[in-house]
């Protein structure tokens, strides 16, 4: 009988420890669903995360829906923009009655707010695009993120990846938006992430990153000299979009860039581009600035048709 007590206390003990662990992965702690290869390659499994939509806006030619959903630890804010017709202008991207959806990552400080000019033009090109609030609104701390690495845990630059798939997941479970027609988009910083979440997401019809290039790391450490720290160059690899180039094909990958652009010279997304396999395809305009204008309007329309 004490043997019998004694089973069922361990059993009864047991089931605890996985509930408390079962919660915490629930909660969007820490859990063994993120990890980083030998190789430096980024990897989540991810699941579609509990949200709410608040009620919809009328904006032009969409409604606008503020999303809130809870991602590695931290409550997200979004903007959802949904298409409410479809005219003249933008009856060509999708291909049927429902609506592909993007994801959109905008460049570091800029908030979901500011970036709706962007997703205006994208919904009357009939796509719905849902916005992020970036951790740090897009600002990277790389030397941060690579201590906490080195202590085993979870890097922002990392959980920001994971922010953009789950938006993806989001947008795959709503009625009105092609669930095989997710594209992910970003400008700047938000290109990188979109880069890599694309690669991530093998269900996703390719990324249209503007503004934006790697860092050149696998360059850097085969020129570095022999003793290069192992541990650090793995995540810098992971945090690289270049490192993830491959892993976009056979989905397209659409570059555009200003020939203007002096915070990330084109140059340098030259040799990104450079870097990818086909299908690719890098427009180079005449922006004076830094990021999207409209200059870039008809290399964002070609770019989704070639993803249709």
């Amino acid at each position: 009988m004490q043997g019998r007590k004694k089973s069922t206390a361990l059993m009864l003990a047991a089931c605890f420890i996985a509930l408390l662990i079962g919660w915490h992965y629930l909660s969007g702690g820490p859990s063994k669903d993120w990890a980083v290869s030998e190789e430096g390659m980024l990897e989540y499994g991810v699941v579609k995360p509990p949200f709410n939509i608040s009620a919809a806006d009328a904006d032009g030619n969409s409604s606008v829906s503020l999303v809130r959903f809870d991602s590695r630890g931290a409550e997200m804010a979004a903007l959802l923009r949904i298409p409410r017709s479809r005219g003249e202008g933008n009856a060509g991207i999708a291909g049927n009655m429902s609506i592909p959806g993007i994801v959109l990552l905008p460049g570091a400080t800029v908030s979901k707010e500011a970036e709706q000019g962007f997703a205006r033009h994208l919904a009357d090109l009939g796509c719905a695009s849902i916005t992020l609030d970036q951790r740090n609104l897009g600002r990277i701390d790389p030397q941060a993120d690579l201590q906490l690495f080195l202590r085993g845990e979870e890097p922002a630059m990392h959980k920001m990846v994971y922010d953009a798939l789950s938006a993806a997941e989001i947008l795959r479970s709503l009625p009105e938006i092609d669930a095989e027609h997710i594209i992910y988009a970003g400008e700047s910083n938000g290109g990188r992430f979109a880069i890599i979440a694309c690669a991530l997401d093998k269900d996703a019809a390719g990324v249209l990153a503007i503004s934006t290039c790697g860092y050149g790391t696998a360059a850097a450490i085969a020129s570095a000299p022999r003793d290069v720290d192992y541990e650090a160059a793995r995540f810098y690899l992971s945090i690289d979009p270049e490192s993830y180039l491959a892993k976009i094909a056979p989905r397209p990958l659409i570059m555009i860039h200003s020939k203007n652009d002096t915070v990330i010279p084109c140059s340098l997304a030259e040799q990104t581009y450079s870097l990818a396999p086909q299908p690719k395809r890098l427009y180079a305009v005449g922006c004076p600035t830094h990021g999207y204008c409209p200059e870039m309007d008809g290399a964002i329309k070609e770019g989704l048709e070639r993803m249709a």
